[in-house]
């Protein structure tokens, strides 16, 4: 690899990573013992730092100097696996299904891979173990399935931002997408599949809900896509999808699925003002 693209590359995940980590230049000076000049001149793709302050800019940004450069490394490469994030009822399942259709990628729901892992479904797992089980559990199971080195699109569990560690390899490691939505739409569209487990016993279910999605909204925002998917359906949102993430997995014989599993309404949907995003 040419001198100039190593060090672009290394500038473009250092700047990427300290953002995502929401620590300012001076802070991160603190942090590595490293001047925010030089710094700067590092994001600018300018700085040429020895092994040592390679070390500390890592340790800085809490990840390592074989992980930055080998980033950098990767980062003239498109993503290969596209992660999508939300609260439950955020259409993860639903969008991504047919965003991988379109895409002619493999779907994967991590929640089944955990259940496969363990033996046991959710519901059960959570009666016979805490959460801290299960998270290192996630991780375990996203670590093994990213190091298949596949490419696919695949739908997380709501609440994996919520740990440093496995958010952080998710971040790192594939292309990242919020499905936001309102309240209201995650509640509806859970009671829509059926399940009117979160009004059962709970009577501030919707006011927790609420909680919940205003206490992770700082997390999901830190995904490197955002989309706003209230008021929107899943063909149309799927459609966005593929015209905004294709090029960066470099994919472009994507298109839509075969005829004979398409809608009759996706023309009309086609027409329809594209879903907002950040």
């Amino acid at each position: 690899m040419a001198r100039d693209e190593l060090l672009g590359g290394l500038a473009e995940r250092a700047r990427r990573l300290r953002r995502e980590r929401g620590i300012t230049l001076a802070a991160l000076a603190r942090r590595s013992g490293l001047s925010a000049r030089f710094l700067s001149q590092v994001e600018a793709g300018r700085g040429n730092p020895s092994v040592r302050s390679l070390v500390a800019l890592a340790s800085g940004l809490d990840t390592t100097p074989a992980f930055l450069l080998g980033g950098a490394a990767r980062a003239a490469g498109p993503p290969r696996v596209i992660a999508l994030l939300g609260l439950r009822g955020a259409g993860k399942s639903t969008i991504g299904r047919r965003l991988a259709r379109r895409l002619r990628l493999p779907f994967v729901e991590l929640d089944r891979r955990v259940e496969e892992a363990a033996g046991l479904t959710l519901a059960e797992l959570f009666s016979l173990h805490d959460e801290e089980y299960y998270r290192r559990l996630e991780h375990d199971v996203l670590e093994a399935l990213l190091a298949e080195g596949r490419a696919m699109v695949l739908a997380t569990g709501g609440g994996l931002v919520a740990s440093p560690e496995t958010f952080r390899l998710l971040r790192d490691r594939t292309l990242t997408v919020w499905l936001r939505a309102r309240p209201e739409d995650h509640w509806n569209r859970v009671v829509q599949q059926g399940d009117r487990r979160p009004m059962a016993d709970h009577p501030e279910a919707m006011r927790e809900l609420t909680r919940l999605l205003v206490a992770r909204e700082p997390l999901y925002s830190q995904a490197a896509h955002t989309i706003d998917t209230s008021g929107r359906d899943a063909e149309q949102v799927a459609e966005f999808l593929v015209e905004r993430l294709a090029p960066r997995l470099g994919r472009d014989d994507a298109g839509p699925e075969p005829r004979s599993t398409r809608s009759s309404g996706s023309s009309r949907q086609a027409k329809r003002r594209p879903p907002a995003a950040d």
